[in-house]
């Protein structure tokens, strides 16, 4: 039975400390000064007088060139890949930290008079190197907003800065306040909201709760001269174009993220979880199409492949769907039926409650697509997260199964549905490679361009909830096709001197 305190369990899992950004361990000592050469533009210096403007306006500026690379690290495997080989792929620059709206718009002002570059940083939880300082200038760490403002009881929204850690952000709202975000991404200890607002993050009970851009009633923006903007703030409108969405997913490219009001809902004290087994993928996936276009919303709909049911669960012969949900009684018991009544008819039913548990017991565990493989010097593991329609899915996942498969030195390429919808579900797929160290950087590459030619083919979104960085701009043109320019004009309107985050998005260095 799915319990509040069960969906607190992973708390205190992993190797982080809570509440607290990504740590220093890709490396034992930072060598070989310099820049990962692919990775960044050219590099714009900070002034020693703005060096000192900056430590009047903020809480604290450092400017050491270990300091640098130690704060700017991140998830990424081109990051980690870049490091271990002895190039950090983080370039010069200096590295400021604030806790108030008013520091952030002042540090604003100074790089926009300065033109400087300004990345913002939080918690570094990111995989596709989001938050790496192309151009130098200024790494805006904003963990120091991490506020909660206040709390509409009657309208069940929160309001809170930006930079509050995911853990501390829901232990208070539920022990303050007995709601619930909703929202369980596996970096939920080590990624902060105004991270999940920024790169469209999603939840392991998204089916029941939806998406980060769901979850947003209100924001407020920095912009590149350091206006403050607020957007949104109503339940629904009809005033344009909604320009809130233009900052939820924007990477920090469009502006900075400092306060959000989001939407909250009750804790739940029922649930309940069953699980089938498949023949095929395909067959589960239909499964998963029925259980959705049927009306029901589980919180969590999650098919795993043959490799994945055997490394998760210990089941390598069943490709394995889990189906929890939580709420009021009457409603999880009718998706339940609903559930049942679809899969009862295409698979075979298993011990819901035994592979419930093991997924509790791994589900904000990092590194789970390495789990079952040999690890030598030259093992590489990443995932990659896509969109699409139902009726694209089957072909999508047996393709770029056999793409990545088709790259030498690769291991094993497989996948599972992590999120569903009416119209179509996010494919989550583990590459993993073993080649000579010196090969490393050109097999991801390549896994990844032969991954990312299958979703360009079938038009499918090139990402879902990860986002774009640094990994999956070399496809962004292609992928978005007569929209990008739409995007780049957007860009240019709001940051005409391409201050803040250059490179992301595919956008401009």
């Amino acid at each position: 039975m799915i319990s509040r305190q069960a969906i607190l369990r992973g708390y205190n899992r992993g190797n982080y400390v809570i509440g607290a950004p990504t740590p220093p361990h890709y490396a034992s000592a930072i060598k070989n000064i310099g820049h990962h050469a692919g990775l960044a533009g050219d590099v714009v210096p900070v002034s020693a007088q703005l060096i000192e403007q900056l430590r009047e306006a903020a809480d604290e500026v450092l400017t050491a060139r270990d300091d640098f690379v130690v704060n700017t690290r991140d998830w990424w495997a081109g990051t980690m890949l870049a490091e271990t080989s002895g190039t950090p792929a983080a370039v010069e620059g200096v590295f400021v930290r604030v806790s108030t709206v008013e520091q952030v718009q002042a540090v604003m002002r100074l790089a926009n008079a300065a033109k400087v570059p300004v990345t913002v940083s939080a918690g570094r939880s990111n995989v596709t190197g989001a938050a790496l300082p192309l151009r130098g200038g200024i790494v805006l760490d904003v963990c120091g907003l991490n506020r909660l403002v206040g709390f509409d009881a009657e309208s069940q929204i929160v309001e809170v800065e930006a930079g509050m850690f995911g853990d501390i952000f829901e232990k208070m709202i539920q022990e303050d306040y007995g709601m619930t975000m909703g929202h369980w991404p596996s970096s939920f200890a080590i990624s902060t909201v105004g991270g999940w607002i920024a790169c469209r993050g999603a939840g392991q009970l998204s089916t029941r709760y939806g998406k980060i851009e769901d979850m947003v009633y209100g924001l407020d923006v920095v912009l590149a001269d350091g206006t403050l903007a607020s957007v949104g703030n109503y339940a629904r409108a009809a005033l344009g174009p909604d320009l809130q969405q233009l900052f939820i997913g924007s990477e920090g490219t469009l502006g900075i993220i400092v306060r959000a009001r989001l939407k909250l809902h009750r804790l739940p004290d029922y649930g309940r979880a069953i699980a089938y087994g498949f023949r095929s993928f395909a067959i589960g996936l239909d499964a998963c199409r029925r259980i959705l276009q049927g009306g029901a919303t589980p919180g969590a709909l999650r098919l795993y492949d043959l490799l994945e049911s055997g490394v998760q669960f210990g089941l390598p012969d069943q490709n394995v769907l889990l189906v929890a949900d939580e709420g009021a009684p009457e409603i999880v018991d009718a998706v339940m039926t609903i559930s049942e009544q679809v899969c009862a008819k295409l698979g075979e039913k298993l011990d819901g409650e035994a592979i419930f548990e093991k997924w509790l017991d791994t589900r904000f565990l990092t590194g789970k697509s390495a789990e079952g493989f040999k690890r030598g010097p030259g093992f590489v593991a990443d995932t990659l997260e896509m969109t699409g329609r139902w009726r694209d899915l089957p072909a999508i996942y047996e393709e770029v199964v056999a793409a990545i498969n088709a790259v030498p030195g690769t291991l094993a390429g497989s996948a599972h549905q992590s999120h569903a919808y009416v119209d179509g579900a996010c494919l989550y797929f583990s590459l993993r490679g073993d080649v000579a160290v010196e090969k490393r950087a050109n097999w991801y590459r390549a896994a990844w361009d032969a991954a990312n030619a299958v979703l360009i083919r079938h038009g499918a979104a090139l990402s879902h909830h990860h986002g774009v960085g640094l990994l999956r701009a070399p496809y962004m043109k292609e992928g978005l096709g007569s929209a990008f320019p739409l995007l780049e004009k957007v860009k240019t309107a709001l940051d005409p001197d391409n201050l803040l985050n250059p490179g992301k998005l595919g956008l401009s260095v």
